[in-house]
């Protein structure tokens, strides 16, 4: 291994950053972090159809959301860019100009046609469809003929004459062995005149000096024809870890089903998750802490990270764990910081302005304090809070009368607001003590108390604590929407 640990995270700008690559981009950040090494962000946009500045961005806010900073690349600068693969086309061109010039590649002018017969006979022969070589030794003569003919060539690898296995030593899963059988002459460079994926992720890796290489497993099937081409043009063969694939709940591939269904980073920074919540999970999805604690800080899980210890089986995505989660970082947080993030999902549902006073930023708080109790993410403060902001609504205004018409309601009623207009201190734990305080001196049962308060406040069978409903609504709120309850039951 090269002295310097140096890792790379390489997105390719076709699309939102998905919540795989993202745990991709983790645990390279993690192993660098953790090894004092420099992690590189190269952009991947050999794709030029569908490759946008757009999806570049988003990459990039999405990154800094997470708060996976990197040491050099995009963004950053460095010695070994430029850092697009859509700048670097030149230099891609001169390695495959010497694997020419070597007989380890040569111009390959079958046509699509040509290659589906190909394998159709392979097909029939039941044998695996290959490339058969048909271009391996054209003279320069036969060449010529199918420049002439209008033929837009590719170049392929020359698979060297070898019987032996190809073998990975995968910092994840072990020994790897590949037979040689597998392979084919591979295209190393399209008739456009972009390089393939694997010949230019070789050279960028092997340029920019990277000692290891974390990726998905879907990369596994890669590495043979990576080996080959690093031996060819005489690099070091860097070290690899593949990590496992993330499935859903259903232990089926991680893919969008529904609305409810996210898997862009972006949906669930929309859907008001914490980044340093959906750090700490993603982390744990493949990897876990030897002592099995689960929240932790970046601090603590870069001190516990060891890439060897990452699992060789799939990884479940657990959207009730990552919502436990969440809510637990939401509840321990800073309150002005959460009030702050709340803010235009209230907003957006209309239950706040854009100008808040002072006065109405303090009742906010409290509100929101309430409130993130019984949230999983931010965007669901707004269902959570709306009896603070809106009009009184039954949601069954015959069965609440009913109720408020029982003789032991209206004393409950009637002692409330009493022990309330006495109170010297209006708070949570006075209000509550004043319920303990109903049930012994009326020797009412529960039923009678609590269920029939919370409708008359609320109009709804649940919600927050009544200490804090009572507390956010202050005195004379409470005092107006009991009288109403009683005037309803006449």
């Amino acid at each position: 291994m090269m002295e310097e640990m140096r890792l790379r995270f390489p997105p390719s700008p076709t699309g939102k950053i998905h919540i795989g690559n993202m745990r991709t981009a983790l645990f390279n950040w993690l192993w660098a972090r953790k090894n004092n090494g420099t992690l590189v962000l190269r952009i991947e946009d050999t794709d030029l159809e569908r490759s946008t500045k757009e999806f570049e961005d988003i990459i990039m806010k999405e990154l800094n959301w997470l708060g996976l900073d990197v040491d050099e690349g995009v963004g950053v600068g460095g010695e070994y860019g430029p850092y697009r693969q859509s700048e670097r086309v030149e230099i891609y061109r001169e390695y495959a100009d010497k694997l020419l010039v070597e007989g380890k590649a040569y111009y390959c002018f079958c046509t699509p046609e040509e290659l589906q017969e190909m394998r159709e006979e392979a097909a029939r022969k039941g044998e695996m469809p290959r490339y058969n070589g048909h271009c391996r030794n054209l003279s320069p003569e036969e060449e010529e003929e199918y420049i002439k003919a209008g033929r837009k060539p590719v170049i392929r690898f020359k698979i060297p004459g070898q019987e032996q296995e190809i073998v990975l030593n995968d910092l994840i899963r072990g020994e790897i062995k590949f037979s040689p059988d597998v392979l084919d002459d591979f295209i190393i460079f399209k008739s456009d005149g972009m390089p393939t994926y694997n010949f230019a992720v070789v050279i960028d890796d092997a340029l920019m000096k990277i000692s290891q290489v974390i990726r998905g497993e879907d990369h596994i099937s890669n590495t043979p024809k990576q080996i080959l081409l690093y031996k060819a043009l005489g690099f070091p063969v860097p070290e690899f870890a593949h990590l496992p694939l993330i499935l859903d709940e259903n232990r089926a591939k991680l893919k969008k089903r529904s609305d409810s269904d996210a898997i862009y980073v972006g949906e669930f920074r929309q859907k008001g998750y914490l980044p340093e919540a959906l750090f700490n999970f993603l982390s744990l999805v493949g990897w876990s802490s030897k002592d099995e604690q689960e929240i932790m800080s970046r601090e603590e899980i870069i001190s516990r990270f060891d890439i060897a210890d990452v699992n060789k089986s799939s990884a479940v995505f657990d959207v009730e764990k990552l919502n436990w989660m969440n809510g637990k970082y939401i509840r321990e947080a800073d309150l002005d910081r959460i009030l702050e993030l709340s803010l235009p999902y209230l907003q957006e549902a209309g239950l706040v302005g854009e100008e808040i006073s002072g006065e109405e930023y303090q009742w906010l708080k409290k509100v929101i304090d309430v409130a993130r109790r019984g949230v999983d993410y931010l965007s669901q403060i707004p269902a959570e809070t709306e009896l603070f902001f809106k009009e009184l609504e039954y949601e069954d205004k015959e069965k609440a009368i009913e109720e408020f018409r029982d003789e032991e309601v209206e004393l409950v009623f009637t002692s409330l607001k009493d022990k309330l207009k006495a109170l010297t201190d209006f708070n949570q734990d006075s209000i509550n003590d004043i319920f303990k305080e109903i049930r012994k001196e009326l020797g009412v049962k529960p039923r009678k108390i609590y269920h029939p308060v919370r409708l008359a406040l609320t109009g709804k069978n649940s919600g927050p604590e009544l200490s804090d409903i009572i507390y956010i609504f202050g005195l004379e709120e409470v005092e107006k929407r009991l009288d109403e309850a009683l005037a309803l039951a006449r």
